[in-house]
């Protein structure tokens, strides 16, 4: 990990459909389920809640916090080794990995840059995906836990919308370093408050509030098996 004192530039990654291709906490929560004998008839009801919120209009906030909720009572030790084998899983997918912004990140990692992670899934997903990428710091949600270490259902914070954007200028005020020096990359509109906290923001895709800003845009197409998270790992 590199210190924070020695480094002059940050990129920062939003992750689901930016870096990897898929939505790594719907991914998992099926992953989850299946290993507790789920037949995928309650992954799909509770798949179902959470677009429901999503096609309503409300908050993505409401449904970040609703997903956490899943797991109450779950031994947070457990859910994050289960979160290992996943992306382990996940990982050998041919089309795992968006291929412009994972070469993005790999620039950026060549360089020097501070890499943070910044995402609404959480460490259980997130911290092996971390560890592959060489990714110096994770931003993302953070479920609570009861003293005996099971996860109460309740998030200290839902790495949503403008919370990114908090969280991301906060570690640029920590690192002391200047916003117009550093990066940032998203999917979709949530991310435009973290984009615009920076100096250099780059769209993956092609939504069309992102596009609308007139910054540069990434293809959002996956990477060949080959060019996947393994090689670039080499740290």
């Amino acid at each position: 990990m590199k210190s924070r004192a020695t480094v002059r530039h940050a990129a920062f990654f939003d992750v689901d459909e930016t870096v990897i291709t898929g939505k790594s906490m719907f991914a998992f929560l099926r992953y989850w389920m299946a290993r507790h004998g789920d037949d995928g008839s309650g992954y799909a009801r509770r798949a179902g809640e959470l677009g429901q919120i999503a096609a309503s209009g409300r908050p993505r906030e409401e449904g970040n916090r609703l997903y956490y909720r899943y797991f109450t009572g779950a031994v947070a030790a457990e859910v994050q080794a289960a979160g290992r084998d996943w992306y382990a899983t996940y990982r050998e997918g041919p089309e795992a990995f968006v291929g412009a912004a994972l070469a993005a990140l790999e620039r950026h990692r060549r360089a020097g840059h501070r890499i943070v992670l910044v995402s609404g899934s959480f460490a259980a997903c997130l911290t092996p995906l971390a560890e592959d990428l060489g990714a110096d710091l994770v931003l993302c949600s953070e479920p609570l836990t009861s003293k005996d270490g099971r996860y109460t259902g309740e998030v200290r914070r839902s790495m949503i919308g403008a919370a990114k954007r908090d969280a991301v200028t906060a570690e640029l005020t920590a690192a002391d370093l200047d916003p117009r020096d550093c990066f940032a990359y998203g999917d979709h509109a949530s991310d435009l408050e973290m984009l615009a906290a920076v100096g250099n923001p780059v769209a993956v895709g092609n939504d069309p509030v992102l596009a609308a800003q007139g910054w540069p845009v990434l293809p959002a197409d996956p990477a060949p098996r080959q060019s996947g998270a393994r090689e670039n790992a080499a740290h």
